[in-house]
């Protein structure tokens, strides 16, 4: 269930839907951030980001697994869109980085699926698309 936002979000304005204490941004919410200062935050694997890309105008890329490990590098000063491939491991993410301290941390609703999806800017490598009969079979061409 939606709840109302705080009544001030530098950050993040009346952007994106507050529930459970966070914010989440449409893709279009997202990439007007972006645009605007913020830094999108992808926390996929690099085989899954050698292919498809965020064509937004400043991306670090995070694997989930160094998060924690890689704090230091996030900018406190500046909001920070947390992506994934669909949404759920940036909703954990930004719990996590809120637990740290972080106020200026927003999740991408539905990750780069939405994001693709909702016709969003994105850069495609068809040199490393992932083939395979099912999830855990995936490997880039000629391998």
């Amino acid at each position: 269930m939606a709840t109302d936002k705080p009544s001030i979000n530098a950050y993040f304005g009346n952007k994106g839907l507050f529930i459970a204490g966070m914010t989440h941004l449409s893709g279009n919410e997202a990439l007007e951030t972006a645009i605007n200062g913020g830094l999108f935050i992808d926390l996929r694997a690099q085989i899954e980001t050698d292919y498809k890309k965020f064509d937004v105008p400043e991306v670090l890329y995070l694997p989930a697994p160094e998060l924690m490990s890689r704090l230091a590098e996030l900018p406190k000063d500046r909001p920070l869109i947390i992506a994934d491939s669909v949404g759920l491991r940036s909703r954990e993410a930004v719990r996590f980085l809120m637990d740290q301290g972080f106020t200026n941390v927003a999740n991408l609703n539905g990750g780069i699926l939405d994001w693709e999806h909702d016709g969003m800017p994105i850069k495609i490598d068809n040199s490393k698309k992932l083939s395979g009969s099912c999830t855990c079979r995936l490997r880039p061409p000629g391998k």
